[in-house]
């Protein structure tokens, strides 16, 4: 487990969220699978959701406008120090700006945007909202992973615009993404095997005690299974669908990895 209290660096993840056309659907299926608790408060677009572990923010729900019409995802935003420089920066490299630079005020600044091989993220600068408290302790986020069509590219794009050091796992085609010395998230290329009609994607990680009894509990509250259980070093995963469509991952880390 890892609580903090000050800004993530700059390419960390640093924030989930999600844009959700149900709120009470969306805190129902989440309180009930992870035992959240909730924190409503007011912004530009209706309102703002807070979910908490242990009375710290570690995931958020804001209201999608009535008239659009997105598919309900959880969005992973990546740190930046200076988000004019980092958009500069991003198009520059060939990303594309999704949603233009929005001001919560004390809170921080952010923008959505997609990279070159088209899986869309966001990008926070802190302000009194520095992003997650808690990381790794059940119901907070464990990882985030970037599932590519063309690794190389995602890679480059990502290691140029926020300085990120890249470390290449031998024998797979899979890259862990390292601030400070530290791995923050990684990326993988897809394979033939993943059907085509599945694009380029940031996952998030959700750790909990036990994996096989959150997909159960999942499926008593509305949510899908997507395929099976799979084993790792990292430990058992499975990913699931949400009662509005969003997918997501848990997973149950070996004891020695939860601090």
């Amino acid at each position: 487990m890892t609580s903090r209290t000050e800004p993530y660096p700059s390419g960390a993840p640093a924030w989930v969220d999600m844009m959700t056309t149900d709120r009470q659907v969306t805190t129902d299926f989440y309180g009930g699978l992870f035992g959240w608790e909730f924190e409503v408060g007011e912004a530009d677009t209706g309102f703002y959701t807070m979910a908490l572990v242990h009375g710290k923010p570690v995931a958020g729900f804001g209201e999608m406008p009535a008239d659009v019409l997105f598919p309900v995802v959880w969005t992973t935003f990546l740190a930046s120090d200076d988000l004019d420089e980092s958009l500069r920066l991003l198009v520059t490299k060939g990303g594309k700006v999704l949603v233009p630079v929005f001001d919560t005020g004390g809170p921080g600044r952010g923008a959505v945007a997609v990279d070159p091989t088209g899986a869309a993220f966001g990008l926070w600068e802190a302000g009194t909202h520095i992003g997650a408290h808690l990381a790794g302790e059940p119901g907070s986020v464990a990882w985030h992973e970037l599932a590519t069509r063309d690794l190389s590219a995602a890679v480059d794009f990502y290691g140029a615009v926020f300085d990120l050091t890249l470390e290449t796992v031998p024998d797979l085609p899979y890259t862990r993404l390292h601030v400070d010395g530290h791995a923050v998230g990684g990326a993988f290329g897809m394979g033939a095997d993943i059907p085509e009609e599945i694009p380029s994607h940031w996952m998030a990680y959700f750790a909990v005690e036990d994996a096989e009894a959150t997909v159960a509990r999942a499926r008593d509250l509305g949510g899908i299974p997507v395929g099976t259980l799979a084993e790792s070093k990292l430990g058992r995963f499975a990913t699931l669908g949400d009662p509005l469509g969003a997918t997501f991952k848990v997973i149950q880390q070996p004891p020695s990895s939860r601090g």
